[in-house]
Formats: C-alpha cells, structure tokens, sequence
C-alpha cells in the first residue's frame, strides 16, 4: 500500500511539529492545525506571512519576485502561503505576532447557493448555504475553488459570524476573471454545489475597549465592513459607528437602502455615501476626503479600512492626520487576481477575478 509522503512543520518557538504534504503550503499546514502566524492575503503579494527557513528546504512555488526577492530567497526568507516543504522544515515568522483576533480551525466546506443577485454594476450578492457551519470572526473571508480548473479565489464574508451556515459575499466582476467572468457571472447557478475553505485573514473585528467606531470601504470592501458593523452592534447596540461607503457613480453604490435602515434603527450608527466620479444629491469626493471633513479628531476612535490600495493608504494618513492611535488602524486592500504565472494580485477576496 502506497503511503503519502509528508514532512515535519515546526515554529522556532513551539515544541512539537505540525505534518505538512509536499504540494501543500506551510501556511496551510499551520491554520489546519491552529498554530497561527502573520499573514493577510494568502496570495503572495502582501508579504506579511514571511518566514525564515532555520532547517530544511522549501520549494517557492510561484512566489512573485516584487514580494520575495531573489536577495531574500538567497538568505533563507520564504512565503509561508506560497512555499511547500522539500524536507522536514523549521522557520520563524518575520513578523511580530500571529493574526489578530478570535482564531479559528481552517476547515474545507461545501455547501449550495441559495442566492445570486445584481446589486450593482458589475456586482452580485453570493448567497451559500454550507453543509455545516464554519467559525469566523467578523471581517474574514474564505477561498473558493473554481470548478473544474483548480484555480481558487479569496471573498469576505458579508455576513455575520452569528449565521456559520448562511454566508453572504459581495463580489465584483472583473474581466475575463477566471471566476468572475467565466463562473460567478456566466454559468453559477442557484442550486449549484460549491467548494470552499476557510476562514482566513486577520482583518477581524477587535472590541478596543468600547471605542467607537469608523469604517471606510471602497466597492466591495463595503463586505468586510457589513460583517463588522452587524458583529458590534450583536454586542453593544449603543456602540458608536460611522460607516462611509465609497464609490465612483450612483450605479457603483449597493445595499443604501440597507445602510440606511441601521442609521434609523440605532440612534448611534450614521452611515455618509460619497462619489468621486459623479454630482448628485449626496456627498462628493474621495471617501477618506470625506470623512477627514467630518472629524477635528479620532484620537478616541478605532478605524478599518476595506478597498482599493489606494483608498486604504489615503486612509491611513486621513486616520493618522487626525491622531487616531496606529494600533486602532485596521486594514485590508482589494485588488483583481493576476493570472498564475505572475501571481502578483493583491487580496482577491471580495474583489477577486
């Protein structure tokens, strides 16, 4: 009888070791087994789950050269979410800490979709109902596997964690997107059967002792931030939260109507739409512009930012500007997925191809 091969995982800093199969990356090896390191995008492109190889050999599969250089590959440095082991390995994490927040077992699932709706352009709202429940904190997100190509894509869940088997996601077309394009805007189907892992990220909602609240999303960043907004308010409906959706025109903004039922049903939930691309009735501008005009001060405050790149490091410097303390700054950037043989796309989750 043919036996798999696997290899010998371990951290510096823990006793025992983890398996881990050639093909599989380390990363994956390690959530599977809740031992937790940094990381954020699980596609290669962020850098923060980088690891020091102590012992052993790691194939760095399609780890892109802008993130892991080959100065780095030279001095021992690997991707944990894109290498594989060659041998039984040992590494440190370059970063400081693991994930934030509530951990949880990466798990795989399958489940049915229940729902596939237009909400705006090029955007649909995915509606899965799993099998059995999956364990998330608040702003994380899951990988799907695209039928019958193996590719996988990463989109936050929209909802909160209080629903595991009733998961919602925003997801925006991009073209020719292997799974957007070709799948979730072609032929998915209500009914159909579909495959996923999860949860990931570190991007998850952190009490901060109360603080109130500021949340900026661009497009679907909107996602994360609706996954937030209904996990605090589950916790303290007298909890302050400023929600700014950012968009380009009206046919760009989703779920207003939604939005701006929270703002009505709790005293202390505003909610400000802006465009940056089009004159109507609302608030125009740049959405970080936006809020910079609002507030004097977030000294007291905890923001997150969810969106393009840059949006989020606009709204860092907006937060900053207004002596918000950087560890209270959460975010999470979107951008399309690239094709394998480059594998430079930023997060895919709710905005992957």
């Amino acid at each position: 009888m043919a036996v798999s091969v696997r290899h010998g995982l371990k951290l510096a800093s823990a006793s025992s070791e983890v398996d881990c199969r050639p093909d599989q990356p380390l990363l994956d090896s390690l959530l599977r087994n809740e031992t937790w390191i940094p990381y954020s995008c699980n596609q290669g492109t962020c850098g923060t789950c980088k690891v020091r190889v102590l012992r052993g050999q790691v194939d760095h599969r399609q780890s892109p050269l802008d993130t892991l250089s080959s100065k780095e590959r030279d001095e021992g440095l690997a991707l944990a979410c894109q290498a594989t082991p060659c041998s039984d390995v040992e590494i440190q994490p370059v970063g400081e800490s693991g994930a934030g927040g509530q951990q949880h077992r990466l798990q795989d699932f399958a489940g049915t979709v229940t729902g596939l709706t237009d909400i705006a352009e090029d955007t649909r709202r995915l509606l899965v109902s799993l099998d059995k429940p999956m364990e998330f904190s608040a702003g994380q997100y899951a990988e799907f596997t695209v039928p019958h190509t193996g590719a996988r894509r990463q989109y936050s869940m929209a909802s909160a964690p209080d629903k595991p088997t009733e998961l919602e996601f925003h997801i925006r077309r991009v073209p020719e997107g292997e799974a957007t394009d070709q799948w979730i805007f072609a032929t998915l189907q209500e009914g159909d059967r579909v495959e996923l892992s999860g949860p990931y990220g570190d991007f998850t909602y952190a009490d901060d002792d109360g603080a109130p609240l500021i949340l900026i999303g661009g497009g679907t960043g909107l996602a994360p931030l609706m996954s937030i907004l209904d996990h605090a308010l589950s916790l303290d409906p007298d909890r302050e939260i400023h929600l700014y959706q950012g968009a380009r025109t009206t046919a760009d903004l989703y779920d207003v109507d939604r939005l701006r039922n929270y703002a009505e049903a709790f005293a202390n939930v505003y909610y400000i739409p802006a465009l940056n691309m089009e004159d109507w009735q609302g608030r125009t501008g740049h959405v970080t512009d936006v809020m910079l005009e609002d507030f004097d001060s977030c000294k007291d405050y905890s923001g997150y930012l969810c969106g393009p790149p840059v949006m989020v490091e606009a709204g860092i410097k907006a937060f900053k500007r207004r002596r918000m303390a950087p560890r209270r700054i959460y975010r999470e950037k979107f951008s399309a997925a690239a094709e394998p043989a480059v594998r430079t796309a930023g997060l895919a989750l709710a905005a992957s191809s």
